[in-house]
């Protein structure tokens, strides 16, 4: 069947949403054929007053942002019932991206994001107008998906809307229960009579539910047994929340509510954000409307966090990923103090490779002008002190209990549980794949560093050697002056300490080969995990997995929608049950013995690379440190043998002896100061 009004036409059957008054279908303009939504009223809207009635039409026209679901016109049925002409957002609605399996336990961060940023520029609007909405849930907040495939999010359904300013407060009562602000949920659903008057923020109450369901991928406060079957318990947990607490769950029937103050550990998003996002929903989610959030702090709050900007960092020793949000005015200086609070890496110990290379951040570097990361691509962050890597850095996902009764309900509802845990299992195996890649990356880079600085260490040590023989070849000059009245002081001690420092060289020289020779073996190590990590097809066993658990899930579906199965079909269905039980099992095997195994093996080799490579490197400093200041010595040695040859030769005169003295005696004990501070570094006795 179909239906139109004058310029737009649609089929009884292309449902968008059902609601209390209204009907939403999707619709097409007669004449160009493009598509909209139509909201349809229906019998029960006309018993409204007639100002209510119009409350949405003039609501909606005054409304003006990419935000909010735009009204095109109002038209009439051949009956008189009025329809809204609205746009077309062809996403669906939050809740009906949140339903979707692979959504279970909350959005990815990337997409939660843009959910936070449409959701708050729209509420900024409707504040802006001095609207209240009043109905703030998933199912109203429309996706629209874009060209370049990007969602931009839209709040829809103003019938329940009306113009309220910050101070003013209203009586009536609006909305779904599971969003509702306690004082109207005892009210509305309980139907406790009371003389309350509700004022802007119980919009801040529904954002809050709304954001947290989004995060987490289920509601805050649960009571055991569901929000509509335990009612007196949904509003105990709602109205006597702790300051702080932003989830409530009853596990047990007339048990204990277990509060929680952070977003669960299943949630997808990274810990920089939840840092960020907690204390917001904190804020918001306050029963009492005096201790609530305004809404000028909300939007303050949310800004400051959506103008953020995110850096992605892998922590190459601790074998852990991080996503750090700073604020975009902030410079390297507090990037790093930020670093060693989420990583525990010391600012003197830091320092960070991209792509393979150094990166210096320097202190008064904006955070801006940092290079563009990515999961793929992040900051390495490695320390100059030795690291424990902190383990796994996923849980297993919990796998619930399979139905041992056939129940076509309940095996409907396990199977869509079972397809978004496994959909968790597949996005841990992928981490788990980044991880290696970035690890095997990560010391390649480390390794190619040190083998550099092998390089440059040897190249100082032949310089120096090179040096110092300069030096003692000179010796014999200096002896041919000792006839002269005007002598240098006697260099023989001098000459020996040189002599000395020129046979702990080789030794140094030894040292930086053998750790060339170790680090030849690990790049030997390095290639052939790379080609496990090649050859490794977990991915592909687990995405194959899903797609036969799936299409198990999608004939429950039907098997739901049917309702009583015919004998045949009940057998098909027990035999399916068998299968997914088996394909469970499967899933556990391959990602404990199989993915696990592969990072946990990788995790021991990168723990020995990780030692030998800060061994290797701090003993390279000091090496290098011996030979630069050896260096140094050699410089000022020959610098003082040239000065004294050259001014004995040209100023053998008695009235400047003295002025030589003082100068050579000078840059003699330079000399001999710096010797002492190079041989105290070395296992010499030069002094």
């Amino acid at each position: 069947m179909t239906a139109s009004t004058a310029n737009y036409l649609w089929s009884l059957g292309d449902v968008l949403g059902q609601g209390a008054t209204a009907s939403v279908y999707k619709a097409r303009n007669k004449r160009t054929g493009e598509q909209v939504a139509v909201k349809v009223f229906n019998q029960l809207s006309y018993s409204r007053p007639y100002e209510v009635q119009m409350r949405e039409f003039e609501m909606l026209r005054r409304l003006n942002h990419n935000n909010i679901v735009k009204l095109f016109s109002v038209e009439e049925l051949s009956n008189k019932q009025k329809v809204l002409v609205m746009e077309y957002c062809s996403g669906g609605s939050l809740l009906s991206l949140l339903e979707e399996p692979e959504n279970t336990f909350g959005l990815p961060e990337t997409e939660f994001l843009i959910v936070l940023q449409c959701v708050v520029q729209g509420m900024n609007h409707l504040r802006e107008k001095g609207v209240v909405h009043r109905d703030i849930k998933p199912g109203n907040i429309m996706r629209q998906v874009g060209e370049d495939g990007r969602s931009v999010y839209k709040l829809t359904d103003f019938g329940a809307a009306r113009e309220l300013e910050d101070e003013e407060k209203f009586v009536s009562i609006y909305g779904t229960e599971e969003y509702l602000h306690p004082d109207m949920y005892e009210r509305a659903v309980l139907r406790r009579p009371q003389h309350k008057a509700y004022g802007v923020s119980v919009d801040l109450w529904s954002i809050g539910v709304t954001f947290y369901h989004a995060a987490a991928g289920s509601l805050p406060f649960t009571p055991y047994g569901g929000p509509r079957r335990n009612k007196p318990t949904m509003f105990k947990i709602t109205k006597e929340k702790p300051v702080g607490a932003i989830a409530g769950v009853q596990k047990v029937n007339d048990g204990l509510i277990e509060w929680s103050y952070q977003l669960p550990n299943s949630c997808l998003l990274s810990k920089g954000l939840r840092c960020q996002l907690v204390p917001v929903l904190a804020g918001i989610l306050e029963a009492d409307q005096e201790k609530c959030w305004t809404f000028d702090q909300f939007f303050s709050a949310t800004t400051e966090i959506l103008q953020r900007v995110s850096v992605y960092l892998f922590s190459l020793q601790q074998a852990t990923a991080h996503r750090l949000y700073i604020p975009h005015y902030n410079t390297a200086a507090i990037f790093c103090e930020e670093v060693a609070s989420q990583t525990g890496v010391g600012l003197e110990q830091q320092y960070f490779l991209f792509l393979g290379h150094d990166l210096s951040l320097k202190g008064s570097m904006k955070v801006v002008n940092f290079p563009s990361t990515s999961p793929s691509q992040p900051l390495l962050l490695l320390s100059r002190t030795p690291e424990t890597h902190a383990g796994l850095p996923f849980r297993e996902p919990e796998m619930p209990n399979i139905p041992s009764r056939f129940d076509i309900m309940a095996d409907y509802s396990f199977s869509k549980l079972i397809v978004g845990v496994v959909y968790q299992y597949l996005r841990i195996v992928r981490s788990l794949h980044t991880h290696r890649e970035l690890f095997l990356h990560g010391y390649y880079s480390y390794m190619e560093k040190v083998g550099r600085e092998c390089g440059d260490s040897l190249l100082t040590i032949s310089m120096v050697n090179m040096r110092l023989h300069s030096c003692l070849s000179s010796e014999h000059r200096l002896h041919t002056l000792r006839q002269f009245p005007l002598q240098a002081p006697d260099s023989t001690d001098d000459s020996k300490k040189l002599r000395l420092i020129r046979e702990n060289l080789p030794v140094y020289a030894g040292a930086i080969r053998e750790f060339q020779t170790r680090l030849e073996h690990m790049h030997v190590e390095l290639a052939k995990h790379s080609e496990n990590l090649a050859e490794d097809n977990s991915i592909q066993k687990m995405e194959f997995l899903l797609e036969k658990i799936m299409a198990i899930h999608q004939q429950y579906r039907k098997d739901r929608l049917t309702g009583k199965l015919a004998y045949n079909d009940e057998q098909i269905h027990k035999f399916e049950k068998i299968h997914l039980s088996s394909h469970i099992k499967r899933v556990k095997v391959l990602f404990r013995e199989e993915c696990l195994q592969k990072y946990r093996d990788l995790l021991d080799t990168a723990s020995t690379w990780s030692r030998l490579d800060t061994h290797t490197y701090t003993h390279l400093l000091v090496i290098s440190n011996r030979s630069s200041r050896c260096c140094v010595v050699s410089v000022l040695y020959f610098v003082v043998s040239v000065l004294h040859v050259s001014v004995v030769s040209v100023l053998h005169v008695c009235v400047v002896s003295a002025l030589y003295m003082c100068v050579v005696g000078a840059l003699y004990m330079c000399v001999v100061s710096v010797l002492c501070v190079c041989c105290q570094y070395s296992s010499c006795e030069c002094c």
